[in-house]
């Protein structure tokens, strides 16, 4: 499964596409798309969407995963992360991707194990599961990189789940679901 994280944002935004089996994943790009300032904020959400869309042509993802939005203290900030999200969206959209969301402690606590750790801890661990000789850079990429391997984690049992529903729905118990501990059929 090819899986294509982008960490929006009006300044720059980090992009990052792993390839993984559930278990191993290997890096297939990253980087970060940082507009010139100089030519003006549609212009720079219109350089973002024309990247992210060449980037996801190039790569064919299965899917698109981007970063949820939080609460910011400053709203003028919040409203520009929100513009760049959604010509982010609109991108993977566009492409025929699904899009997944994540908030950022969600993907903190999947890929370092603690949902407030640090932007230099999840360059880290980033590093160490993709197997790189050095940390992801700028933050941007690393954390686009954590979105797609959050997914990667998040994938499986998501998909567990929706296949216990349906066998729920069909009206057989899911596997190992007995009424005690002698009845477990793995």
């Amino acid at each position: 499964m090819r899986i294509f994280g982008i960490d929006p944002g009006s300044e720059r935004t980090g992009y990052g596409c792993v390839e993984t089996d559930g278990s191993r994943h290997r890096l297939v790009v990253c980087g970060a798309i940082a507009a010139p300032i100089r030519c003006g904020f549609p212009a720079q959400l219109h350089a973002i969407h024309q990247r992210l869309a060449a980037l996801l042509a190039e790569h064919r993802p299965d899917c698109v995963v981007i970063e949820s939005v939080f609460h910011a203290v400053n709203a003028r900030s919040a409203l520009k992360l929100g513009q760049a999200r959604g010509v982010a969206v609109l991108a993977a959209v566009e492409g025929g991707c699904p899009v997944f969301e994540y908030a950022p402690a969600e993907v903190k606590r999947a890929v370092v194990g603690y949902g407030r750790a640090e932007k230099r801890q999840v360059q880290e661990m980033v590093r160490l599961l993709l197997g790189l000789a050095e940390a992801p850079s700028p933050h941007d990429a690393a954390d686009a990189l954590a979105l797609a391997i959050c997914h990667a984690h998040a994938a499986p049992a998501s998909e567990a789940a929706a296949a216990a529903l349906a066998k729920a729905r069909a009206g057989s118990p899911p596997r190992g679901r007995g009424r005690s501990w002698r009845e477990y059929r793995p």
